[in-house]
């Protein structure tokens, strides 16, 4: 099993080009199914829940062509015998894998979806994606781990108040509301900038989709979809990972090919804890952070802190003077990044949903083990800080997300290389 080997002190400068964004690949990945007409999309991250989630389409019947070099994939879906079963084998890795739950049954009434894996860091239910779908007619039952759908007569427009905000069950009804017959509202949804990338997608292909607010959707359902290209919006959690990078070890880090207006939350903060940063529109500049301030934040859906960058943001807080806390208010188990951090010299104590965090501590290198995806990746940025050599453990569960992260570092003089 392969690990990542990281010698820490080596200060982080050049420039780090950010990829498409995972997070806005799978679902319209998934939305692709709606339409029989050639589909292409730009800027795509190959990594492993993208490959998985193409996997799956080809395994239902859609004819795929990955161009590796350009990032690029070419999407035909117009197999008669299309599979509408999404099994286990695909999904049991991939949180967003239920997302084809939608597409299947507003194209075919009926649909078999396996119950979904991905990163153990709560139980994430699908009741409200199920809720949602049920409001607009179909009928659901979950047996033997699998949910079966089904809508004989098609989906019905409704409107639907979701019972908490959840970003895959808003993509989940946007995208089977989208060839549903008469008009949708949807209220108290999710409003990441991804689902407006999925949203513009489906406009592009013929769907008629409006924000009516910050959280509200109308949808009037459309017949057939036609012909699209569509580039896929930037990653935001990468993006924020390597500016954190650059805040813990950075000098004159650029990070490039981004739209700083979705960054908001992340850069407003940053700047109060110190980091000193050159903002433009499209890149930012992380020039030094010599005093690191504490500060307390928590975790909250779009615009607010992202979830996806709690782990990273623990560790910046190991360097900063005095006592800093987080709130985790989406995930009750995201937290297992904790005792490996402690382990290299940390003083992080966690209580429900909270993590208190006492600085600056100086790190040391040791063999840690990664719990999920994020928390891998705050292993990673440890080891950039700590003295002598850090070894990771489980890093399949940064291939799921972080595209060329080696590769990306080792251009900006970091020492990492991946080990059998």
């Amino acid at each position: 099993m392969q690990k990542l080997k990281v010698k820490g002190k080596n200060i982080l400068s050049g420039e780090i080009k950010i990829s498409g964004s995972k997070n806005a690949t799978l679902p319209i990945l998934a939305a692709s199914i709606l339409c029989d007409k050639k589909i292409e999309l730009k800027r795509v991250p190959l990594v492993k829940d993208v490959v998985t989630m193409c996997h799956l389409l080809k395994y239902m019947g859609s004819n795929i062509k990955i161009n590796s070099q350009n990032k690029n994939i070419l999407i035909n879906n117009k197999n008669k015998k299309f599979k509408n079963i999404a099994p286990y084998s695909f999904v049991k890795t991939m949180r967003a894998g239920i997302i084809v739950l939608g597409s299947l049954l507003a194209r075919f009434g009926k649909a078999k979806v396996s119950l979904p894996g991905g990163c153990a860091i709560g139980t994430r239910p699908v009741d409200i994606h199920l809720f949602g779908l049920k409001k607009l007619g179909a009928k659901i039952k979950i047996k033997n781990g699998y949910i079966f759908a089904e809508a004989k007569k098609g989906l019905t427009g409704a409107h639907i108040k979701f019972p908490s905000i959840s970003v895959g069950a808003t993509e989940n009804v946007i995208i089977a509301a989208s060839l549903a017959n008469g008009t949708t509202y949807l209220k108290n949804c999710a409003c990441e900038p991804e689902i407006k990338n999925l949203t513009d997608f489906l406009n592009k292909m013929g769907a008629n989709i409006s924000w009516l607010g910050k959280r509200e959707i109308k949808i009037i359902g459309c017949k057939k979809f036609k012909q699209v290209s569509h580039q896929v919006m930037f990653d935001r959690i990468e993006a924020g990972t390597f500016i954190i990078a650059g805040a813990l070890i950075g000098k004159k880090l650029k990070i490039s090919g981004i739209q700083t207006r979705f960054l908001n939350t992340e850069i407003k903060i940053l700047r109060k804890m110190g980091v000193k940063m050159k903002i433009s529109k499209d890149y930012i500049i992380i020039l030094h952070s010599h005093k690191i301030k504490p500060i307390n934040i928590k975790t909250e859906p779009y615009p607010g802190f992202p979830t996806d960058l709690q782990a990273q943001m623990i560790v910046l807080m190991t360097k900063a003077k005095g006592k800093s806390l987080i709130k985790e208010n989406i995930f009750e188990n995201r937290f297992m990044h904790v005792p490996e951090l402690n382990r290299m010299g940390a003083k992080i104590n966690t209580s429900g949903n909270f993590s208190y965090i006492e600085g600056p501590q100086n790190l040391n290198g040791a063999e840690v083990m990664a719990t999920d995806l994020r928390a891998s990746v705050s292993l990673v940025l440890a080891g950039l800080i700590a003295n002598n050599q850090t070894i990771i453990n489980r890093v399949y569960h940064l291939d799921r997300g972080y595209e060329d992260l080696e590769k990306k570092l080792r251009q900006c003089n970091a020492k990492i290389s991946r080990i059998s």
